[in-house]
């Protein structure tokens, strides 16, 4: 769910995905579902992954309607032009915080998952930095980067994805994850 939403959405950023169609996944997919998937994770005493997937579950249930109340909101007139980029560039700063410790939480699981967070890590930055120099006047060029980063970290977490689904069904490591980084 993480990575198929991000994927959509940094293909947006990076200006190749028409505009809006990560929003019905991002509420349902990498929102709905990947918060159940946490709410399991917690029932499964897996504090890291309850953590991680409950809360960008959230993100993405929080982004999505987030765009759709701004759109409604522009439709009707209520918006100014670098209101809706200014509150992005709020948003995503604030998930980068989260991110930065669980990036650090990562690192005691294994290199997959850790480049997973470090990739995010480096797209929450970006996007960051775009979305504020969009609020003041700039360009979309460190937008359009955040997307292309985006794009890496949607590979990486699907990477990670397919790696625990094929080494769990195969009883054997098929793709490697790699030792965590700390012990």
């Amino acid at each position: 769910g993480f990575a198929l939403t991000t994927v959509l959405l940094s293909g947006h950023n990076a200006s190749w995905i028409p505009d809006l169609i990560w929003v019905g996944p991002a509420i349902f997919y990498g929102g709905l579902a990947q918060f159940c998937a946490g709410m399991w994770e917690f029932r499964n005493r897996n504090v890291f992954g309850a953590t991680a997937f409950s809360t960008y579950g959230g993100f993405w249930m929080g982004a999505g309607i987030f765009v759709v109340l701004a759109e409604t909101t522009k439709f009707l007139g209520g918006y100014g032009p670098g209101d809706v980029t200014n509150a992005l560039a709020w948003f995503l700063f604030s998930f980068a915080v989260f991110n930065t410790y669980m990036l650090i939480g990562s690192m005691r699981v294994n290199k997959a998952v850790f480049l997973v967070f470090l990739t995010l890590e480096i797209t929450e930055i970006v996007l960051v930095i775009g979305f504020f120099n969009l609020s003041h006047g700039g360009t979309e060029w460190w937008l359009h980067a955040g997307g292309w980063i985006g794009i890496l970290t949607a590979a990486v977490a699907w990477y990670t994805s397919a790696a625990g689904v094929w080494n769990g069904v195969a009883g054997r490591t098929v793709l490697p994850v790699g030792k965590p980084l700390m012990s």
